[in-house]
């Protein structure tokens, strides 16, 4: 799994432009899942993501993870971050996982990081979606399990 975290002051997701899921200050967290991937790997990510110090403390130095910050989690799916990019000019998917499973395993992702403690809402999965945010600083990280 790869999930790209941007910190931001606000962010939402629509849907033919009805909005699914919105937060405020905290963390857009677009989720990549590959073939291999399990609810082992989910659940690993979403302790290292909740524990991610990406926020300011009173210093301005990133020592606060999103709980501590008092900020919540956007989880939005992206199969694209599962793409091979390393020839051509063209994407291979094929390290993607397969829908079912892909869809599974984001779910159980935004429910793990939901069980540590930090408030969830989501995109919905396979949906065309157009996700808006303010990127914070501008703040973002590549994590990959």
């Amino acid at each position: 799994m790869r999930v790209l975290l941007q910190r931001v002051t606000t962010a939402r997701v629509a849907v033919a432009e009805e909005t699914v899921g919105r937060i405020g200050a905290g963390m857009l967290v677009l989720v990549g899942v590959g073939r291999g991937d399990d609810e082992a790997v989910a659940r690993r990510l979403a302790e290292r993501v909740a524990g991610y110090r990406m926020f300011s403390d009173g210093d301005g130095k990133m020592n606060l993870d999103v709980r501590e910050a008092g900020g919540a989690a956007l989880v939005v799916s992206q199969f694209t971050l599962a793409a091979d990019t390393g020839k051509g000019r063209r994407p291979s998917f094929s390290g993607a996982a397969e829908p079912a499973l892909g869809q599974h395993l984001y779910e159980r992702f935004a429910a793990e990081l939901e069980a540590q403690g930090v408030p969830v809402a989501t995109g919905r999965f396979g949906a065309d979606m157009q996700v808006h945010l303010v990127n914070d600083g501008p703040v973002s990280f590549v994590i990959d399990l």
